[in-house]
């Protein structure tokens, strides 16, 4: 009974292990293009690109230039990360000052009146535009930035906006926003700077000629690095890597100890065993009781004809067999059952191993994609599960 005790105990440990490592990669993927690390990286990367946005940012802020540009590249290269990251440093320096930051997204401000509103609200000027009528829309983003002066036009706090997805508001009716964001600029009316976010290179193509002509065609392009190694190389171990305060670092490496001190084959089949275990558990957390009969059903079978293949009759033979003998639970008609062995194939618990081209639903034959033992393993880790379903499980004789 100790020595059980000691495996089962040991079971748990390893299964908590795998749990939180899996959440820790989660948060690394979560994280990843927010963390200082990958900032440094992408300003390793893209330093040339960098420079240019950086400067163009800093002529708005210190100067009271207004400026405008595109910044295109494919999705997933890293655009919105290389402007935070340049925003970030430029704050860190005191350079951003009193400059302000409004960030649009084509996904969600559908409309220039969304726009405004989001504009409106990002600066804090709801109040100031409560009792306020405006003719036009021009009329009323002037307002707005009219509202940022202090004095004379050197002292108007600067604007950054990021127009994210930038293609998308170039479907808005008009380009009303494009244009008059643009003609702010081109004009100097107020110390703005408009960036625009795109993975499309033909966005040029999709401007009005009234708003291409207010545009100063500035385009930042970014490449993906040509060689896997070191960029991507690094980003994988970046994203695989375990903070130092993680209790442990590997499942093999927490198998080593002063009598073991080498990695071995079986500590690798352990630790696989252990991740194929935890990732069906997930899997068969979501069964109805029904859905878990069958997959006991086909785990006996399994067992009875080594591995060979079967077919839902055969399933449902079974399953009637502990219904009707040794189960007290509801028994349910052959649809019913039907149906919830063909969920069972979408979630792809169970595969189809032949052609179904002339045989019928019912006699095709599959597998079940769980060794036997871990259906047991699952089981018995599942909360709520019949004790009938589960000695039935753990039972050898179908």
């Amino acid at each position: 009974m100790m020595g059980l005790k000691r495996k089962n105990s040991a079971e748990s440990t390893d299964l908590n292990l795998l749990n939180d490592v899996q959440k820790q990669l989660r948060v690394n993927l979560q994280l990843w293009g927010a963390t200082h690390d990958a900032g440094e990286r992408l300003l390793s990367l893209y330093s040339v690109e960098a420079q240019h946005l950086e400067e163009l940012v800093t002529r708005t802020l210190t100067l009271g230039e207004s400026n405008s540009a595109l910044i295109v590249a494919p999705r997933g290269t890293g655009k919105s990360s290389l402007v935070n990251t340049v925003l970030e440093k430029l704050e860190s320096s005191r350079t951003l000052g009193e400059g302000l930051v409004v960030r649009l997204s084509g996904l969600l401000q559908t409309d220039d009146r969304l726009a405004l509103k989001e504009i409106t609200c990002q600066l804090k000027l709801e109040n100031a535009t409560a009792n306020k009528v405006f003719g036009s829309f021009a009329e009323n983003l002037a307002f707005l930035l009219e509202s940022l002066r202090s004095g004379s036009k050197e002292t108007s706090k600067p604007v950054i906006f990021i127009l994210d997805e930038f293609d998308l508001f170039c479907h808005h009716r008009n380009q009303t926003l494009l244009y008059n964001l643009f003609d702010v600029a081109q004009s100097a009316q107020a110390p703005i700077c408009v960036l625009g976010l795109t993975c499309r290179l033909d966005v040029i193509e999709l401007l009005e000629k009234r708003v291409k002509s207010r545009f100063s065609h500035r385009q930042i392009h970014l490449y993906p690095a040509d060689k896997f190694d070191p960029h991507y190389l690094n980003t994988f171990k970046h994203l695989l890597e375990l903070p130092f305060s993680f209790p442990h670092k590997l499942l093999c490496v927490c198998q080593l100890n002063s009598d073991q001190a080498q990695l071995t084959s079986q500590m690798f089949q352990r630790a696989q065993s252990l991740s194929a275990t935890e990732a069906k558990t997930n899997m068969l957390q979501g069964l109805s009781v029904l859905q878990l009969c069958l997959i006991v059903a086909m785990k006996h079978l399994t067992v009875i004809y080594e591995g060979e293949p079967f077919n839902f009759e055969m399933v449902f033979h079974e399953y009637l067999k502990f219904s009707q003998q040794r189960s007290t639970m509801q028994s349910f008609e052959q649809p019913v059952v039907f149906k919830a062995f063909d969920q069972l194939k979408s979630l792809e618990l169970v595969r189809t191993v032949e052609s179904t081209r002339g045989t019928q639903r019912e006699y095709q034959l599959v597998k079940l994609m769980m060794e036997p033992n871990h259906v047991v393993k699952a089981l018995s880790q599942l909360s709520g599960i019949p004790t009938d379903l589960q000695q039935w499980a753990a039972s050898s004789l179908a």
